[in-house]
């Protein structure tokens, strides 16, 4: 498999260079907060008193059309669904979120915007600089106010979707042939995992640093199980201990979820291995014959949870399309495109359309971000990034 390497864009290292210093230090945690020289306090999401939704979609419509950036193909069939809604010309393009990000700014910079609305997977980035900056801004449809979870408002959850451990259930017909986290460190594994590579995916990134901030019991935990004996390191903690290892062991690191999800299920493959990959590649069971499913019953998790946030460009050319999407977005009739193969939704009343193969319990099997530590993902990213580009050679 050919190995790939995204770069984040040289605008946003910066940025996030400068929201790093200072920091409560490198081990700052889920809590963390920015002290002088670092990112200004999170605005205030923004909701109306109350909302018109006739007056809302006739003002939409004046304006006419609606450009959507999002980090997933599924946007093409939220476009289609709103336009066939409304009768408002609404174009979705997939983008990947730190090209997103980085066009944001500079359209801002530039006073002359044509991203309307974005998806971000990249809390740290929303949180530390788009929406501090004045280039993105958080709304809320004030009639669906009561149906949100009140740590989901700002910035506003969309959705969340997963990244999980996978396997090839024809190769490995009794079960995932891992149990333990720990287990994809072992020598037996090494060149066996497959996964995108950290370093151009903010998503796993987030993980690192949220695992260090909130899952070093956890890890500890496992360790324990598995060997019969607590963890013994010179790393800074469980979190970067399990890091170091599983990035010495080999693993073959792709641009792609379309790859690892070829790699490990695919209806030719003979090798196993494990893929640590979104759990929308699941569509490939059905669509070409692929036998792949989660990890069930690994210690601690069987993967992570990542939020998906939606956000307004604060010179959006179509305020109030933009809003008008925002509200579609967080209602069934419009997320379902988004969840179609497994997520769940910021608004509560919405419930999960489908179960990914071997994810029976979202909660309970998945490590989960925590919102508070969005700011900490920002501030530690440089560290984490380093330490993996160091070991992984």
């Amino acid at each position: 498999m050919r190995r790939t390497r995204k770069i984040i864009p040289a605008a946003l290292l910066a940025l996030a260079a400068a929201a790093c210093a200072p920091s409560t230090g490198a081990g700052a945690g889920a809590g963390a907060r920015p002290e002088a020289g670092a990112a200004a306090p999170l605005p205030s999401a923004s909701i109306d008193a109350s909302l018109d939704l006739d007056a809302l979609v006739a003002a939409a419509r004046k304006e006419g059309s609606v450009l959507v950036y999002d980090s997933s193909g599924d946007i093409e069939e939220v476009a289609k669904a709103f336009t066939a809604k409304y009768g408002i010309a609404m174009e979705g393009v997939k983008s990947d979120t730190p090209q997103t990000a980085e066009k944001m700014l500079r359209e801002h910079a530039a006073d002359n915007v044509t991203i309307d609305a974005a998806m971000y997977e990249d809390g740290g980035v929303l949180v530390g600089q788009l929406i501090p900056q004045g280039v993105a801004r958080t709304w809320v449809p004030a009639d669906l106010k009561e149906q949100i979870a009140a740590e989901n408002q700002n910035p506003l959850l969309a959705l969340s979707k997963a990244t999980v451990f996978a396997y090839n259930t024809k190769l490995s017909p009794g079960g995932c042939p891992v149990k333990n986290v720990w287990d994809l460190t072992e020598p037996e594994w090494s060149g066996k995992l497959v996964m995108q590579d950290p370093l151009g995916k903010p998503t796993v990134l987030s993980f690192f640093t949220q695992l260090d901030a909130h899952g070093n019991q956890a890890l500890e935990q496992a360790y324990k199980a598995k060997y019969g004996k607590p963890l013994e390191t010179e790393e800074k903690s469980a979190a970067y201990e399990w890091i170091k290892r599983i990035s010495v062991n080999k693993p073959v690191l792709t641009g792609s979820d379309e790859d690892i999800s070829g790699a490990v299920g695919a209806p030719n493959a003979t090798d196993k291995k494990i893929g640590f990959m979104s759990i929308s590649k699941f569509r490939n069971n059905e669509d070409k014959g692929y036998t792949q499913a989660t990890c069930e019953g690994m210690a601690p998790f069987t993967g992570f949870s990542y939020p998906k946030y939606v956000a307004i460009a604060a010179k959006s050319k179509h305020p109030n399309a933009a809003k008008l999407y925002v509200r579609f977005i967080m209602t069934e009739e419009g997320v379902k495109h988004e969840i179609g193969e497994g997520g769940v939704s910021g608004n509560g009343t919405v419930k999960p359309l489908v179960v990914p193969p071997g994810l029976t319990d979202w909660q309970g099997q998945l490590f989960h971000t925590d919102p508070k530590g969005l700011l900490g993902d920002l501030q530690n990213r440089q560290t984490v990034s380093d330490f993996w580009r160091v070991n992984h050679g």
